[in-house]
């Protein structure tokens, strides 16, 4: 599922065989018009990631509820970011290096640690990369409630996917499982 309508020159299966394909027509999540595409968060507990090659661009996996409220772990070049923004604040939350070529990205979205309290959020969203023998590496684990729609308002609900922020970003497969809670 798209944003809102994503012409056919924005996401294409064509260009590279095998692979999705995104142009970017804004610079960020932030703006109304990203070329993203996901599918709705399910489960409470579940994990999303994807194999992205952003050597003509900047793009990745976010988990958004609005152009005011997501967070994402994105790639340019050989870094990888984890970015938040919250109402009007966006910032770097994290960042590394990576080797040239395509990234294994990952999002995990788990219970908080017990005990619960007045103070934590639903879930937490955990933000990283995985090397090639699949150990993850987290960049940045993140307060779930700022993506929900008792602090942000909406009616719709989170949606994780893919997004080009600049350029043509390459993806190879996109995979969403539940997690046992």
């Amino acid at each position: 599922m798209g944003r809102r309508h994503a012409p056919a020159e924005h996401c294409t299966t064509k260009e590279r065989p095998g692979w999705l394909t995104l142009r970017a027509r804004g610079s960020s999540l932030d703006e109304p018009d990203v070329v993203f595409t996901g599918r709705r968060q399910q489960h409470v507990a579940c994990r999303a990631r994807t194999l992205v090659d952003t050597a003509e661009g900047c793009g990745g996996l976010a988990v958004r509820l609005d152009e005011r409220h997501h967070y994402a772990i994105e790639v340019s070049g050989t870094e990888v970011r984890a970015v938040a923004r919250v109402g009007s604040l966006r910032t770097v939350v994290a960042a590394r290096s990576v080797p040239a070529g395509p990234v294994a990205l990952t999002v995990t979205i788990t219970e908080p640690a017990t005990p619960h309290g007045p103070c934590t959020g639903p879930d937490v969203v955990s933000l990283g990369v995985e090397q090639p023998g699949g150990t993850f590496t987290e960049l940045a684990t993140l307060d779930g409630r700022y993506l929900s729609t008792e602090v942000a308002g909406g009616f719709t609900g989170r949606v994780i996917g893919m997004y080009a922020a600049e350029g043509t970003v390459h993806f190879d497969w996109f995979d969403y499982e539940p997690l046992d809670g």
